[in-house]
C-alpha cells in the first residue's frame, strides 16, 4: 500500500469525524451561551408524566421487580442468539445445531433451577409456599418437627459459699 492510497482512503472518514466534533462542540457552546439561566423553586419539584406527585413515594422497590428484570434480560437475550443461529443455520450445519441445543438446554436447566428454588413464586401465595417448603425441608433434615430447646435451669450458689470474684457473701 502506498501512502497516497491510504491518504485517499482515510481522508473522508477523518474529515467526517472532524466535522461531527465541530458541529457537536458548536451546538453545546451555543446552547450554553444562549440558554436561559433562571432558576425557580419549582425546578426542584418532581414532575413525571404530566402528573404532580400526590405525596412521598417509597424509596425502595421489592426484590421481585429486580428479579423480573434480571430474568427478562437473561431469557430475552437467548432470542438474539437463537435468531443469529437461524440466520446462518445452513452454514453452521449439524455442529451449529448441536451447539444451539446445548445452549437452550443450559437455559432450560437454569429455568428449572429458578422454578425449584421458588424464585418464580411472587406475591403472598408464593411466600406461603416458600415458607411451607422451608419448614418441610427442615423437618426432613432433622427427622422431627422443629421445637425450641428446653431452657437450662440456673442454680443459685449455696448460702455462705464464696462468690466467684470476692469474699464469702459476695460483698466487697
Amino acid at each position: 500500500m502506498t501512502t497516497t492510497f491510504i491518504a485517499v482512503a482515510v481522508w473522508p472518514a477523518a474529515l467526517y469525524s472532524a466535522l461531527v466534533l465541530l458541529v457537536a462542540g458548536l451546538i453545546l457552546t451555543l446552547s450554553w451561551v444562549l440558554g436561559e439561566r433562571q432558576y425557580h423553586g419549582s425546578d426542584a419539584e418532581r414532575y413525571e408524566s404530566g402528573i404532580k406527585p400526590a405525596g412521598p413515594l417509597p424509596r425502595r422497590l421489592p426484590v421481585d421487580f429486580y428479579q423480573i428484570a434480571l430474568f427478562f434480560v437473561i431469557f430475552d437475550l437467548e432470542a438474539v442468539f437463537i435468531f443469529s443461529w437461524a440466520v446462518s443455520a445452513r452454514k453452521l450445519g449439524w455442529l451449529g445445531y448441536l451447539e444451539l441445543l446445548v445452549f437452550v438446554l443450559l437455559l432450560f436447566a437454569g429455568l428449572v433451577y429458578l422454578w425449584r428454588v421458588g424464585a418464580l413464586d411472587w406475591g403472598a401465595a408464593g411466600r406461603r409456599r416458600h415458607a411451607a417448603r422451608a419448614k418441610a425441608r427442615a423437618k426432613a433434615r432433622t427427622g422431627t418437627a422443629i421445637t425450641p430447646a428446653a431452657p437450662t435451669p440456673v442454680t443459685a450458689p449455696a448460702e455462705g459459699a464464696a462468690a466467684p470474684g470476692g469474699p464469702a457473701g459476695g460483698a466487697r
